[in-house]
């Protein structure tokens, strides 16, 4: 969430940036204002209650210097206790406020990206309807159906709509991808880790996931522990509580985990097949970084998605979200669209944002930067969503007769 010091030193500023957003309830912050001058007004009379029982408990035993009466120390006491009371009832006041708002917008839709009003397609690397032109070619649904590449149906029967189950070419594809990707992540110097696909409450909070996507996550009640919505969520918590040395900064790191979304209100052809599932399998990078150079790192994290792209030979572009189109944590967002040749549609694979210090702030996240404090800026991307790049790679590399494995996929998939 936001650091307390941004919304009051910063109040003109993020209102702008609310309004960038079209945050509708602008006047939630004269409420959290309010709140905070009256919680600083409580610490100072508290403050003042302590002074004076402190003198109190110096004197009251020794003899003949007994200035004041006992029952006025005990009216003092209760004071002290109900005003203690009240101030924890306007600490969770401010809380529930802070949860609920978003963060504050980068400085790149000013300086970069002025007057960006809507989505804007800031990189296209071919002209794809040459290739549409040139070839008729089947959707990975058909695909599926032709060559055996993955079961909706008997998913179904086992689990629900939503869930797939991959076997044969499909399979085989399914895994090169993973091992290609943490291969080529693991060459930028990003460490690897297993991750538990299951958190608590608090690790949802400390991301942002929660309350804002409350509607999209599983729920384990009777332990309240939820399934993970991306890789982000345990990887971002793998540092809460940390204080890092300037110097080893960025830290990077990538999970691949499967992924469990309510995906609620989804429904209709444009969901069939892999295009939106309850389960699925992503490669996760984040960067935990100084809050000087975070936009740079930005950069050079977009830079590494587009050349993993590439590398794919596949039709892409990149577009930068508009302010009023990110999420809650976000202050900047990008999001990476392969063409699917056989629905005729763009489709997201990969989303890249900068959060700023929202998270850190929420999960306790620091670094030293000459014997000061700091909190660091974290950055998280998805790099891939596993099953939307595999439908794109089978309608790509189809042929009559069978489908072709993309060149950087050979050895990882000659190995499964």
């Amino acid at each position: 969430m936001l650091t307390d010091s941004l919304i009051k030193e910063n109040k003109k500023k993020y209102i702008l940036s609310l309004k960038k957003r079209k945050f509708k309830n602008i006047n939630i912050i004269k409420e959290i204002l309010f709140l905070y001058k009256k919680q600083k007004n409580y610490i100072i009379l508290l403050e003042k209650y302590n002074r004076i029982i402190n003198k109190y408990s110096k004197n009251f035993f020794k003899k003949n210097k007994i200035k004041i009466k006992y029952k006025k120390i005990l009216n003092i006491k209760n004071k002290s206790k109900k005003l203690k009371n009240e101030l924890l009832i306007i600490k969770e006041k401010i809380f529930n406020i802070k949860i609920k708002l978003p963060n504050i917008i980068n400085e790149l839709y000013f300086k970069k990206y002025k007057n960006i009003k809507n989505n804007k397609i800031i990189y296209k690397n071919k002209k794809y309807k040459l290739y549409l032109k040139k070839n008729k070619l089947l959707s990975h649904i058909e695909l599926s159906k032709k060559f055996e590449l993955f079961d909706t149906n008997t998913a179904s029967k086992i689990s629900g709509t939503g869930f797939v189950i991959y076997s044969g070419i499909g399979l085989k594809l399914y895994n090169s991808l993973v091992k290609y990707l943490l291969f080529i992540n693991k060459k930028k110097g990003y460490k690897e880790y297993k991750l538990p696909y299951l958190v608590n409450e608090q690790s949802i909070y400390g991301t942002g996931q929660y309350p804002d996507k409350k509607n999209q996550l599983y729920n384990i009640l009777k332990d309240n522990l939820y399934l993970i919505p991306t890789g982000e969520v345990p990887l971002i918590n793998l540092y809460k509580n940390k204080i890092f040395k300037i110097n080893n900064l960025p830290i990077k790191a990538q999970t691949y985990t499967n992924c469990f979304r309510r995906e609620a209100g989804s429904y209709g052809k444009n969901v069939k097949g892999l295009n939106r599932l309850h389960q699925f399998g992503k490669v996760e990078i984040i960067e935990i970084m100084d809050n000087k150079n975070s936009n740079l790192r930005l950069f050079k994290m977009l830079e590494h998605i587009k050349y993993v792209l590439k590398t794919l030979k596949l039709y892409f572009r990149i577009i930068l979200l508009s302010c009023n189109n990110i999420g809650l944590t976000s202050s900047i967002t990008y999001d990476f669209e392969v063409y699917s040749f056989g629905q005729k549609k763009w489709i997201e694979v990969s989303s890249l944002s900068n959060c700023l210090d929202y998270q850190s702030n929420n999960l306790n996240i620091y670094y030293l930067n000459k014997n000061n404090k700091e909190l660091c800026h974290t950055l998280n991307g998805s790099c891939i969503s596993i099953p939307r790049l595999l439908l794109t790679i089978i309608e790509m590399y189809q042929t009559k007769n069978k489908i072709k494995i993309p060149k950087v996929l050979i050895p990882f998939y000659k190995n499964e």
